[in-house]
């Protein structure tokens, strides 16, 4: 073997390798008539590139993958991409911009739907490329695309087929609008950003608006202890408050709660809009807060969703002031100039950006004396997530699917126990938002995407057909006569398709093996940010067209399992802005893929919403590596695979000696505790397993403990150069799913000189160890030899006993079965605690520090060895430094202002500091206290 690993030559040729083979082909490696085993990957932006969310979910998908697979199951990862509408058009549109080509605008949605394609086609291997050298084993020859022609003809039917069950409808409503792209988009597409008064501007403006008619009224000034008005003075206006300025164009009511005295017979009378002249009505409703600001409300309909609301139930009008863009919209809006003579300077905010309207409006208002005053009012403000640009209510004609009625099964398979999430907790999440479900708005007004099946003939009537001769031969019906048809502009919602996706491409709406095969999916692998977004419009479609051999509805997949979201070792957000973003393909460059997924399953806790990621952990994953890689080098050194055969995993080596005995017991543990975990998806569990037992367990101990077994002449080195090739077989096995690059490597390359193996790795079966591979006895044997050694060395460390140095051992309070213990494992004993002479005594001797063992007494004689008196003051000024560090560690935490203050980063930083000297102390004290007993 190589002195070391070099990672980035061999990952990539050993992936080749593995591709050429059709090793990742569904079916691949399977036993006959196995069961199947099937993952769709969540398809990444087809534009995008692999982030650090990224290679967690598709790590963790690809061990469960490698482990069925070799186990022996018919495995499908299905991979893709998704054609991202708003994310795909945005990066076109820029590169449009960045090149100095026409816009999109100029170009026309032929040419550019033909520029996005060309994009798609230049970007797709990108990300599938970058997949590939995190290592994931997908059966690439499927891979699908949400805009492919079959996918799409499965978008078409279910879009139809929803349609003419009255579940798809079109309807105007208020829907989050984004100016930027001029787009509806989901509410889960929206963030909240708080504006803030200093920074941002955030404001709380008064308007007063007239009475109408020259009315009054006593509005009270001044209130007594109990809250009783104690004077008034008259008013010919009413006071309300708003943050949005500019929306007040399109006022058509003012709110009071039913319940205020201070307006109650203001109720049904009116007032002027100042500028416009609009006559709008003073109405009762609930939603007016009497505690909140004036407790009047303006009720602007088509800009406020509440608004919207309030205006239903009063039957106030809906009045559009802007345009797609957020521009003021006033000429030529019919709505806006009925029933009223708007002034000159109202005119005048005509085409203005909202914002500047903003600031025209009160100008207006400030001069006209109808502003009241302003007041610092930090606030949120939703944002859209792609265009980062503040989201607009905004009223239009839009597609929707009944999401309600939808929900129902999807509802009852969760609670049923058809599907479940892991960790458990999640279903509530689910439960939440889907029996609060409302209308899905999935058209959006953008060139990229499916289109949306329906044409409209001369009088707009719409006609939804699958293709555009199926909805000319219902028009032609219609009208007795073949007419010209015009098909609707907008596009659905990306997520529409991908809800199709466990199906779709499989090859639905066909009834293919595949289909018949491997639907449904077994487990799906996401991130709990997509629990609305896909998760749940999943099971709703799932439910909705696939039934199983009975007829009944069949869910997509029978668990959820939510990963960890990825942040820096501060727990923060990964982010541009904040400068800690980790480039997950930086680190495979540094480090090699297998050391980035060994660090990220082993920080995936199941049930932890976020998985700090630092790259020394990384670096970490990478020793962890070389220790293995160092272990084959020292087997095959020592002619452990020289002329070896490996037996399938089942096939218990022959071992008499305890030490082999023993490793054969540990690697069945070892194997059935990986099972379980992995079967639990319990992903640390399964890695911090294989950790301790191959660095602790093989590396350490049983390499250390063959070494004089291995020795020429030695009546158990066959033997024992058997078991060691066994036992690194099974670590190489068992970590492949892991660590694929490096087990494989390691495989191929240990047994070279005996003619190869007769299958690589990623298909090699996974281990089986019954009851046979366990000997009770050599294990309890090894445990005690392993703790005396432990101890032992503890000891020597704790005494600052110099490493040359060869301790004398004493033995008492044993029972004869002791010493033929230490007899058998007495040269182990000797090399691996350093020590010169075992001997039996009645009691400890004097002088000697002593080791408590279950069954006898262990003394070290160190009269000689060390200096006590240089030790105890060593020891005791070490201590002294501890408590001073503690006390100003502990003054610091308990200081109130200090928590409040201080970053979350900070005050982790401080606790972990305190554990670690807490810990220090404690053993610093027990030396302190050992070392005592010898004076």
């Amino acid at each position: 073997m190589d002195k070391t690993f070099d990672a980035a030559a061999a990952e990539p040729r050993i992936y080749a390798d593995w591709e050429s083979a059709g090793a990742f082909a569904a079916g691949a490696n399977a036993r006959p008539g196995a069961e199947t085993f099937t993952i769709v990957i969540p398809p990444p932006n087809v534009t995008g590139s692999l982030h650090m969310g990224h290679a967690l979910n598709n790590t963790l998908q690809d061990i469960l993958i490698r482990w069925h697979r070799m186990r022996g199951f018919d495995t499908l990862w299905q991979p893709g991409t998704d054609h991202a509408g708003i994310a795909t058009q945005m990066v076109v549109e820029r590169a449009l911009a960045a090149e100095g080509n026409e816009s999109r605008r100029d170009m026309g949605r032929a040419r550019f739907v033909e520029r996005v394609w060309q994009q798609k086609a230049e970007s797709e291997a990108t990300i599938l490329g970058q997949l590939k050298r995190l290592g994931a084993s997908c059966d690439w020859s499927r891979t699908e695309f949400t805009m492919s022609e079959r996918l799409s003809r499965a978008v078409l039917r279910v879009f139809v087929q929803l349609y003419r069950k009255g579940l798809i409808y079109r309807d105007k409503r208020l829907v989050n609008w984004d100016p930027h792209f001029e787009t509806a988009i989901s509410d889960l597409e929206v963030e909240q950003v708080e504006i803030r008064p200093k920074k941002d501007g955030g404001k709380l403006w008064r308007f007063n608006y007239a009475l109408a008619d020259g009315a009054t009224y006593e509005a009270p000034v001044a209130w007594d202890e109990e809250g009783k008005p104690t004077a008034f003075e008259t008013r010919n206006y009413i006071t309300v408050a708003t943050t949005r300025p500019e929306t007040m164009l399109g006022d058509t009511g003012v709110a009071v709660h039913p319940e205020d005295q201070r307006y109650a017979h203001l109720v049904g009378s009116e007032v002027i809009l100042p500028m416009v002249g609009r006559r709008i009505p003073i109405v009762a409703d609930e939603y007016a807060d009497p505690e909140q600001g004036t407790g009047a409300v303006k009720i602007t309909p088509a800009h406020d969703f509440n608004d919207f609301e309030v205006g239903k139930r009063c039957g106030l009008r809906v009045i559009n002031v802007m345009t797609t863009k957020a521009a003021i919209w006033l000429e030529g809006n019919p709505d806006f100039l009925e029933g009223c003579q708007p002034a000159p300077e109202c005119m005048t905010l005509h085409g203005l950006d909202r914002y500047e309207a903003r600031l025209r409006v009160l100008r207006i208002a400030e001069a006209e004396g109808w502003l009241d005053g302003e007041d610092d009012h930090p606030h949120l403000v939703p944002h859209g997530d792609r265009s980062k640009v503040a989201i607009e209510p905004y009223l239009t004609d839009q597609w929707f699917c009944d999401a309600a009625k939808l929900a129902g099964p999807a509802v009852a398979a969760v609670r049923g126990g058809d599907t479940r999430f892991v960790p458990p907790n999640w279903d509530k999440t689910y439960y939440n938002w889907m029996e609060n479900i409302e209308p899905w708005c999935i058209s959006r007004q953008l060139w990229w995407g499916h289109q949306v099946p329906v044409w409209y003939g001369p009088d707009g009537t719409p006609f939804c057909a699958e293709t555009e001769a199926e909805a000319a031969e219902a028009a032609a019906a219609h009208y007795g006569e073949a007419v010209d048809l015009t098909r609707d502009p907008d596009v659905l919602d990306t997520w529409f398709s991908s809800a199709l996706w466990p199906f779709s491409t499989l090859g639905w709406p066909d009834e293919t093996p595949e289909l018949a095969h491997y639907y449904k999916t077994d487990v799906l692998i996401t991130g709990f940010d997509i629990i609305f977004f896909w998760v749940a419009r999943m099971m709703m479609m799932g439910l909705e067209f696939m039934r199983d051999g009975e007829g009944r509805p069949e869910v997509p997949f029978h668990s959820v399992y939510i990963n960890s979201i990825v942040v820096d070792q501060n727990g923060k957000k990964m982010s541009k802005s904040l400068g800690n973003i980790i480039d997950p393909l930086e680190l495979i460059d540094e480090f090699g893929a297998d050391a980035l997924r060994f660090t990220l399953a082993s920080q995936e806790v199941q049930g932890r919403r976020q998985l700090r990621l630092a790259k020394t952990q990384v670096e970490g994953g990478r020793n962890f590596g070389t220790k293995l890689w160092n272990a084959a080098r020292f087997a095959e050194a020592n002619g452990c695979y020289e002329g070896y055969r490996p037996e399938p995993g089942a096939v218990r080596p022959e071992a008499s000696h305890p030490v082999n005995r023993w490793i054969l017991g540990e690697t069945r543990k070892i194997a059935q505790a990986t099972d379980e975990a992995l079967g639990a998806y319990r992903f640390n569990d399964a890695a911090n397993g294989l950790y301790a037992h191959v660095w602790g367990v093989v590396c350490d101990w049983y390499v250390e403990f063959a070494k004089p077994l291995l020795a020429d002449g030695h009546p158990q080195q066959a033997e024992t150069r058997a078991c060691m090739a066994w036992a690194l077989d099974q670590c190489l096995i068992l970590l492949h799913p892991l660590m694929p690059f490096i087990t494989e490597e390691i495989w191929q390359q240990l047994a070279a000189g005996a003619g190869g193996r007769p299958k690589p790795l990623i298909h090699t079966d996974w281990p089986a160890l019954d009851a046979a591979f366990s000997d009770p006895e050599a294990e309890r044997e090894l445990r005690w030899v392993i703790r005396a050694i432990e101890q032992i060395r503890s000891v020597r460390a704790e005494m600052n006993v110099p490493g040359g140095a060869k301790l004398a051992l004493v033995v008492s309070g044993h029972g004869a079965e002791v010493m033929a213990r230490i007899e058998r494992n007495r040269e182990l004993i000797e090399r691996l605690a350093r020590i010169e002479g075992i001997s039996e005594a009645p009691q400890p001797p004097k002088g000697a520090v002593t080791v408590a063992m279950d069954d006898c007494t262990l003394s070290l004689p160190l009269a000689g060895v060390i200096d006590v008196a240089a030790e105890t003051a060593r020891l005791g000024k070490a201590v002294a430094r501890l408590d001073k560090e503690l006390k100003q560690l502990n003054a610091k935490l308990g200081n109130e202002k200090f928590l409040a203050k201080a970053p979350e980063e900070e005050i982790t930083k401080q606790r972990d500091r305190l554990a670690v000297a807490e810990g220090e102390r404690q053993r610093l004290a027990a030396a302190l206290t050992l070392v005592g007993e010898l004076g």
